[in-house]
């Protein structure tokens, strides 16, 4: 048997390439769209992709599957557990509970396990050229590291009422599946820690049975009710391109044929695209950003976070423009396509081109711990913490409001305009994505925290913690 583990860091989010040595056929489980990864590791290995699969209707990514099939035309299978409502709408071979079928000499067995999603399935794999008993299990967003998947993403983020609670009990009726495997299993999951799909992932990329019997909080809860209370309480805010990645793998995504190749602006083409009002993404670092950027522009630092918060403040249906480097724009193609943003119009490869033919450049006003403590104590500025809501409330900034980042643009109505608006996230990175999307709607009264509230308590200012009476947002 032949096995790998491809992971992806910006969505932390896993797939897997499993071949049958004997014959050369290999099977893909719940691929990324950018596909070469998987064509280049069947030409080394000389194995044949003949089938793909996945776990469930993805919320955090679009998944790769046709593109894939596209470029092999390997059969795609996928569940047709759930009812109706949660079927795939294009051509694929269906599952079921207790299905199984065959790579080669390699068995794979399908387990409904419904709570993520109502279609969800786990694969229990038999390598039968060595033994007639199972050695892994792929449990997609079922079971994590440490953790279990939310089944508060389909009202949360898709918007379909009444499903939360009914995910949180097949959730604790599917671990009894799961618990009813041998412990040597290998348990091989779809994401890993900083996956919005759990609140508590693990940063090791697998475990068995036998382990997470031990060491998964979900699994040593035996009273259903406190299960499910616990399971639903301190979930992280989905970002809100879920609800369009649900959509589109439903539905089935566009087949690209390849990444993108974005064109690189001249000067002339940057200004139009000004004129037409498209968003400007600046990819540098918030340090950069706030020196001197574009008026308007939107500051989405080039690190493992950039798919997700692209995911929270693109328009699907808008044209948009990066200002990045020549030799990053590869890898932030791609990185946009794995969540279905492909109306990248075009890059800038730097502002210094821009800032030399006298086009003014905005900066962002900074504040140090030290001086808002004293602005603080005059009750001269309001504090924005722009974290979620469940890090709000653990530790804050006496008489802060939180709204969280990605939710700004629809709460512009209660940022104060009739005093300063000191933002701060937990270092700074998320307060500069912060800052430039009220920067862009108007706002010249914020200021950015130089270090968040990690500075704020490492001087050893005053924190609140635990939960508030009146919630901001």
């Amino acid at each position: 048997m032949y096995f790998e583990h491809i992971y992806e860091k910006g969505l932390a989010q896993a797939s897997y390439f499993i071949g049958c040595q004997a014959t050369g056929e290999a099977i893909v489980i719940d691929p990324k769209r950018d596909t070469n990864t998987y064509l280049e590791i069947a030409e080394r290995e000389k194995m044949t992709i003949t089938k793909i699969t996945e776990t469930h209707i993805h919320a955090d990514f679009l998944s790769g599957s046709r593109e894939l099939q596209m470029a092999t035309n390997a059969e795609i299978l996928l569940s047709d557990e759930g009812g109706k409502d949660w079927q795939y709408k294009f051509e694929h071979k269906g599952l079921k509970n207790g299905d199984i079928f065959k790579v080669g000499n390699l068995k794979f067995e399908v387990m409904h396990t419904p709570g993520h999603t109502p279609e969800h399935v786990s694969f229990l794999l038999t390598d039968t050229a060595a033994s007639s008993a199972p050695i892994m299990i792929f449990t997609g967003d079922f079971v994590f590291v440490g953790d279990v998947g939310r089944p508060d993403l389909l009202e949360v983020a898709a918007g379909i009422k009444g499903t939360r609670e009914k995910g949180a009990h097949d959730m604790f009726q599917s671990l009894k599946k799961f618990k009813s495997l041998p412990d040597y299993i290998q348990v091989w999951p779809g994401h890993g820690a900083g996956s919005a799909c759990g609140k508590a992932l693990g940063a090791v990329p697998s475990t068995t049975v036998g382990y997470e019997k031990i060491s998964n909080w979900a699994l040593n809860i035996d009273d259903e009710a406190k299960f499910v209370e616990t399971l639903l309480e301190g979930q992280p805010e989905p970002p809100k391109y879920f609800a369009m990645m649900k959509k589109l793998n439903k539905i089935g995504p566009n087949v690209l044929g390849g990444v993108p190749h974005p064109a690189r602006f001249t000067l002339t083409q940057f200004r139009h695209a000004l004129k037409q009002n498209m968003k400007i993404i600046d990819t540098r670092d918030k340090f950069s950003f706030s020196g001197g950027h574009v008026k308007g522009a939107i500051n989405i630092q080039d690190n493992s976070a950039f798919s997700t918060w692209a995911g929270w403040l693109l328009n699907y249906e808008e044209p948009f423009v990066l200002i990045a480097p020549d030799h990053r724009i590869l890898e932030l193609t791609k990185a946009l396509m794995r969540i279905g943003l492909d109306n990248l119009h075009g890059y800038v490869h730097d502002l210094e081109s821009w800032a030399g033919s006298c086009n003014e450049l905005e900066t962002v006003n900074q504040i140090t711990v030290a001086d808002l403590k004293k602005r603080l104590d005059d009750n001269g500025v309001q504090v924005l913490d722009i974290r979620g809501y469940t890090e709000h409330e653990a530790v804050r900034i006496p008489g802060s409001m939180n709204i969280h980042a990605g939710l700004l643009t629809e709460n512009l109505d209660k940022i104060p305009k009739d005093k300063d608006v000191v933002v701060h996230c937990a270092s700074g990175d998320r307060s500069s994505i912060a800052v430039s999307i009220l920067l862009a709607n108007g706002f010249d009264n914020v200021i950015n925290l130089t270090g968040g509230i990690s500075q704020w308590q490492q001087d050893g200012y005053e924190v609140e913690k635990g939960p508030k009476q009146d919630k901001a947002a």
